[in-house]
């Protein structure tokens, strides 16, 4: 029996087949390199190695994307007779609970994988994406916790581990253990997205945006190839670094040059321009044609069904580009989700559909309409999905809404409260200014 570089059995598997599984999964947990090619290899040395076709349907399910979630279904299906290990077993479960929009299901299934599998990178970043769906990338920490100790610092693919452990442990707010894990993980995987991505968090949520763009110019060569299949949001991080410092043409030419030209379109990629460009909207910026173009990238790959997160971007750019049929068609879909029995509906009802209506007000101008939407969801914004950085977008819409409808009391608690997380910040001393102008 054959066994991946972690020591787990692979049915089916030879000798050839293995080394390019490897190669995969260290691709798909770095997000850097040819998954594809490698799982084609592995597929054409063991046509019945049935691992291929679950991280093939693991990539489908996590695009979030709904063609791409449909196609994981598909796959899971074709999985179901075929003979299975039980860490197989266990990869099968879970993408098909992911597939079906039951995240939270997915994730329980994969914490207790992971107890019984605590070497298996592939379900370890999976279930860190899906918590990160859920609002809740914090949960990693934990997960990780559970894991290290059974790895060691020889073993291949612990600097992987120990960068989502990094992640987990930033999202958790425990930024000076985050920095430290972090850097020690991009010491030993240069090329990771994780300890980039972690350090990116880090030294933004810290208020540290020179250093940020420092430790990025410093390993752009690390992080900016055309193998890294998610840099287009490290790029997205560079250009946010700017935008605290003020620097809103820099952060517009990185739009319009490394973030523009990485885009890819899935929805987890198309959130990237749009959570920019109307940050830099309501600091002033004109996004002019920008938003027509980038519509219609982003019309098929929302549905009001699959993430709330990628629905309320979605809105965001109909409504900019002047899409409001298609706005109001789009919500109508999230109502409907919102009132069904999935595991989802909570989430969009508590935070889908009132940011999204609320978004709608503040772009036409309803400002006191948009606050009342959104100071509720401020308590549940976690199921949202995403980052804390990026749900960051929430409330920073939310302080713009409260000055400009003269809520004076409620700007002024939303600007001391972003000011006494970052004092320096340019943006969140425009925001005290606008508040004294008003």
């Amino acid at each position: 029996m054959q066994r991946d570089a972690q020591g787990h059995e692979l049915t089916g598997a030879n000798a050839v087949a293995t080394q390019a599984l490897d190669e995969a999964a260290r691709a798909i947990t770095l997000n850097c390199g040819d998954v594809n090619a490698h799982l084609s290899t592995a597929e054409a040395a063991a046509p019945e190695c049935p691992i291929v076709d679950l991280y093939r349907a693991w990539l489908l399910a996590l695009s979030n994307d709904p063609a791409q979630v449909a196609s994981a279904r598909q796959a899971v299906q074709a999985l179901r007779e075929t003979r299975l290990n039980e860490r197989e077993r266990g990869h099968l479960a879970a993408i098909d609970l992911a597939a079906s929009g039951q995240w939270t299901s997915a994730v329980n299934r994969l914490d207790r994988h992971l107890m019984r599998f605590p070497h298996d990178l592939v379900a370890h970043q999976s279930a860190l994406r899906l918590d990160g769906y859920q609002g809740r990338f914090h949960r990693e920490a934990a997960r990780a916790a559970q894991a290290l100790p059974a790895w060691s610092r020889e073993q291949p693919g612990y600097g992987i581990m120990l960068s989502l452990y990094g992640f987990g442990l930033e999202e958790s707010a425990d930024y000076a253990r985050a920095e430290a894990v972090s850097r020690e993980a991009a010491e030993l995987e240069p090329t990771g997205y994780w300890p980039h991505h972690a350090m990116s968090h880090v030294l933004e949520m810290t208020g540290r945006p020179r250093e940020g763009l420092a430790w990025m110019d410093d390993r752009q060569a690390q992080w900016s190839t055309p193998l890294h299949g998610n840099r287009v949001h490290i790029w997205w991080h560079k250009a946010l670094f700017h935008v605290e410092l003020g620097e809103w043409d820099a952060a517009l030419a990185l739009y319009d040059g490394p973030i523009a030209e990485t885009l890819r379109p899935v929805g987890a990629s198309l959130c990237n321009p749009t959570a920019l460009l109307w940050r830099l909207e309501t600091l002033g910026c004109d996004g002019g044609e920008r938003w027509s173009a980038l519509f219609p990238i982003w019309r098929e790959h929302a549905d009001g069904r699959t993430s709330p997160f990628n629905d309320v971007h979605w809105a965001m750019t109909a409504l900019r580009a002047g899409e409001d049929a298609a706005y109001e068609t789009h919500l109508a879909a999230m109502r409907e989700t919102a009132a069904s029995g999935g595991e989802l509906a909570p989430a969009y009802r508590e935070i889908g559909v009132p940011v999204t209506q609320a978004v709608g007000s503040f772009t036409r101008g309803d400002y006191a309409d948009a606050v009342e939407q959104l100071l509720p969801a401020r308590a549940s914004l976690w199921r949202m999905g995403g980052s804390t950085a990026q749900r960051d977008l929430v409330d920073w819409t939310l302080t713009v809404a409260a000055t400009r409808a003269g809520m004076e009391d409620v700007a002024t608690a939303l600007v001391n409260e972003r000011l006494s997380l970052r004092p320096a910040s340019v943006v969140n001393r425009r925001f005290a200014d606008a508040l004294r102008r008003h």
